[in-house]
């Protein structure tokens, strides 16, 4: 079993400041985008969960260094010190730079502000001291300047490296006598050039590379990673907008300057900034277009009316409904020659910056005529995607012919699952079946709170199932997600003929794992291909479940997709096509399982498809009890071990856990408990 590290981790926990995140993920995306996914992650989450194997680089953005310590002290430091050491890399953004220094002194002598103390990670042998020019104030742009940094050439020799450039700074330290530490394996990547406000000792250290056993980490004291567009040029005083204005000179070496940094660190960077694109339109479609609007019809109560425009205003998100006759003439008015250069119809994307997308509203055009033309929807055909439904249901018995009949398509959208599972009265009045799918997410959720941009590539959709209350004796909804996952495993397999024998393979509860196409077959190396996320609600007698899947399907990056395991003879993979065909299996089997519960037949394929049989594992949840896995009860699909003792001989006791609350590291071989 091997895990690429394809993650980029921002510490988002006690300590750290959402704009700092935020920032921090911006300027991550742009220069690691499509060959990372750059995601927040909570204190927790380093603590408990297997995060190291699949982890390319950890960020500890902007904050308070205190805060940081008062949760990751002890095993999260622990944690994060092995994977350093490990060959993993790790990058401190001004109280990250702190905070992983030997030692912190901040603001010394100053009663309200002082923080003194060794800290754990010492990253850095010496002290991190500050703050490196006065005035600081939190939460505030008070002290804020644009701090100009001399670069070291020397080392940091790829790329076009700037000799000299300005960068945000608020609060940040300088790392004190740093080239006295040259033998314990720190570079000055850049220092300040203005007169330090403390004792810097000798040199001026702004930002430090330091070597970590098999790894690395850079510390930072200013804020390379703050893009001046995203930073508000009326705050705190006319002052501010001077140093926005310097910082938005040096924007390009600024970010020539990260991109170096981040390269040094042995990430691949793009050569190109990529920019987070702008949300489309929505386009709502049915089998039959005359069902359109029959299902808009079941919406009327929720729509209202603003200056004669129809709306959706739900918890998370609005919609603002759009006739094909007024999309039309957007269309024609997309031909015709902008009258200006910054004339946009996407109100969300005119400026390259930081946007909650949230507060967009999402136009939604509502298709009761026809599908939508290939030119209206280049990068999903809904012509195609109907008519192979169409054919997969001919050819099935057990398939509910509601499934997959009503479709939501966006090219760029926040996320599926949040458009359907945070908005609620939308939610209450779409039909079982009902699908949501896109060409690419800028916001796409996993377990727990943890959002990435899913690169184009990946089939991303959403399923919403209205499972009835009085199955649960029978048919306990927390099977929905096996069921998805087999759906997923014998949906591709019987895509076409050919198609049988792909090695692609379950792993508990809730992912998508394939046989590494890069290593030889006999090493029994598997990577993740795809995952599922089951949100669902108790409703009127009835659960209403979202079922999210996410598969890396054409993609090459960030991970190994569906296409690097087929046979040259056999056609690619089409979204159309292999949405369709996910759907219908999904369907059949949720008709059979609605009628036996996981049964017998459930079982035979559900274990023939995954990775954990017989397989010795460590229950850190029963104080590191080994166990023997043995399956999943029928009843509530919880995972069932069996204790092993002396020469791995049974013990006769059985222990049986949740998906919910445990989760599976493969590589190691352990269930830990979620917190």
């Amino acid at each position: 079993m091997s895990s690429k590290r394809l993650n980029v981790l921002v510490y988002s926990g006690n300590g750290s400041t959402i704009e700092s995140v935020r920032h921090c993920v911006y300027s991550l995306r742009r220069l690691l985008s499509p060959h990372y996914a750059v995601i927040p992650v909570s204190g927790e989450a380093i603590i408990k969960e297997p995060w190291t194997a699949s982890c390319a680089l950890l960020v500890i953005p902007g904050g308070a260094d205190l805060g940081y310590c008062r949760t990751l002290n002890g095993e999260g430091n622990r944690r994060i010190t092995q994977f350093v050491e490990r060959g993993g890399a790790f990058l401190g953004f001004c109280a990250g730079g702190y905070y992983a220094s030997k030692r912190c002194e901040f603001e010394v002598g100053n009663k309200r502000l002082e923080v003194i103390g060794d800290r754990e990670l010492a990253f850095y042998p010496g002290t991190c001291r500050g703050c490196a020019f006065p005035g600081f104030v939190y939460h505030s742009e008070e002290g804020a300047r644009d701090a100009e940094l001399k670069v070291d050439k020397t080392v940091l020799a790829e790329g076009a490296v700037p000799e000299v450039f300005r960068s945000y700074y608020n609060g940040g330290g300088v790392f004190v006598d740093a080239p006295r530490f040259k033998d314990r394996g720190v570079e000055i990547l850049a220092s300040y050039t203005e007169k330090i406000h403390v004792d810097a000792g000798e040199g001026a250290a702004a930002v430090v590379y330091c070597k970590v056993g098999e790894g690395a980490a850079i510390l930072t004291g200013p804020h390379p990673e703050f893009a001046a567009v995203n930073l508000n040029q009326d705050a705190d005083g006319p002052q501010f907008k001077k140093v926005v204005d310097a910082l938005a000179e040096d924007d390009k070496p600024r970010t020539d300057f990260l991109k170096a940094c981040l390269t040094k660190l042995s990430l691949e960077v793009n050569t190109d900034q990529i920019t987070v694109p702008s949300l489309s339109r929505l386009h709502m479609t049915s089998l039959q277009p005359s069902d359109t609007s029959k299902l808009m019809q079941s919406l009327q109560d929720i729509i209202t009316l603003v200056d004669g425009e129809e709306y959706i205003k739900d918890e998370n998100d609005t919609f603002h409904i759009e006739k094909p006759s007024a999309w039309s003439l957007n269309l024609l008015k997309d031909a015709l020659p902008k009258t200006s250069e910054n004339e946009t119809d996407h109100d969300d994307g005119a400026e390259d910056r930081i946007l909650d997308y949230n507060t967009v509203v999402k136009r939604l055009i509502v298709h009761d005529k026809d599908h939508p033309s290939s030119k209206e929807t280049p990068y999903f055909n809904h012509h195609a995607y109907f008519a192979n439904l169409k054919h997969y249901q001919s050819g099935a018995t057990d398939v509910d012919s509601e499934f997959g009949r009503n479709l939501l398509y966006g090219e760029v959208v926040t996320s599926t699952n949040t458009m359907l599972e945070k908005n609620t009265q939308l939610l209450r009045r779409l039909p079982s079946g009902f699908t949501a799918t896109a060409t690419v997410q800028v916001a796409g959720r996993g377990r727990g709170t943890n959002v990435w941009v899913s690169p184009s590539g990946s089939l991303m959709f959403s399923l919403v199932v209205r499972h009835d209350m009085s199955l649960t004796p029978k048919a306990p909804v927390v099977f929905l997600q096996y069921l998805a996952a087999l759906a997923i495993v014998e949906g591709i397999n019987s895509y076409d003929t050919g198609y049988r024998n792909l090695p692609i393979k379950l792993k508990w509860p809730n992912d998508i794992y394939a046989l590494d196409p890069n290593e030889a077959p006999s090493l029994k190396k598997y990577v993740k291909i795809g995952g599922i996320l089951v949100n669902s609600h108790y409703s009127s007698s009835e659960y209403l479940s979202v079922i999210g899947i996410g598969l890396n399907t054409t993609n090459a990056l960030p991970t190994t997709s569906l296409a690097a395991l087929l046979p040259a003879h056999l056609p690619a993979f089409t979204p159309e096509k292999l949405l369709a065909r996910l759907i219908t299996t999904f369907s059949g089997l949720y008709t059979r399982f609605r009628s036996t519960g996981f049964d017998t037949y459930f079982e035979e394929i559900y274990y023939q498809h995954w990775l954990h049989t017989d397989q010795i594992v460590t229950l850190e949840a029963e104080g590191g009890m080994k166990a023997r896995i043995k399956g999943i009860t029928r009843d509530w699909g919880l995972l069932e071990a069996e204790e092993l003792g002396w020469q791995d001989r049974p013990t006769g006791k059985i222990v049986q856990l949740q998906s919910d609350s445990n989760s599976f590291d493969f590589f190691k071989g352990l269930l830990k408990r979620k917190v």
